[in-house]
């Protein structure tokens, strides 16, 4: 087992499967895969195979990071309920990451990191304020944008914030949904049970 900490994070906040593994400060293994299905199929391999790749196993993890969003709803989900699930089996912190602390120190100086959305909308952050989903155009009134990043260095960023952050979580990562679903209820009415 290493002496310096291990912390394992990863992402399926968008098209992409993407995770890293730090030891100590040092990426001893990143990967991603694009994907626009199947990161609930693939994440748990991918994590293994990455582990074993590593020489290590999951008792070696110190802690977990996961990119909670914005971005495609299944895909945040899938992620943050394996930190959580990963975290209480293993009984290590699970760091949440949003996606523009991730962009951040990655993004140039006076440029705003801007995450791709549907219909060409982007989430954005304005300096001082919350999240917001707004169209490209209005988004691009706050300044300088850069929206393209490799999804292997959001992981490896993901994995650097968690290092500085997981000794002192004691809150579960959640969801950081900005607009509601698109997928709503449904209005039926239930069936009526009957009593046998």
């Amino acid at each position: 087992m290493p002496s310096d900490p291990v912390i394992l994070a990863f992402d399926t906040s968008a098209a992409h499967c993407a995770a890293a593994l730090l030891v100590g400060d040092r990426i001893v293994a990143a990967t991603a895969e694009e994907m626009t299905r199947g990161q609930a199929e693939r994440l748990m391999p991918l994590l293994e195979e990455m582990l074993r790749e590593a020489g290590l196993g999951w008792r070696d993890l110190d802690g977990i990071g996961v990119g909670i969003g914005p971005g495609n709803f299944t895909g945040i989900r899938i992620s943050v309920s394996a930190a959580r699930g990963l975290a209480l089996g293993l009984g290590i912190p699970a760091v949440g990451v949003d996606g523009f602390e991730a962009r951040a120190p990655l993004t140039p100086s006076g440029v705003l990191p801007a995450i791709p959305a549907p219909r060409d909308q982007v989430y954005l952050m304005p300096e001082g304020g919350t999240a917001q989903l707004m169209p490209r155009q209005e988004a691009e009134a706050f300044g300088l944008l850069q929206t393209e990043y490799a999804p292997k260095q959001l992981a490896e960023a993901i994995a650097r914030t968690t290092a500085t952050r997981w000794r002192d979580a004691t809150t579960p990562p959640a969801p950081l949904y900005v607009r509601p679903a698109d997928a709503a209820p449904s209005r039926d009415r239930p069936p009526v049970l009957l009593d046998p």
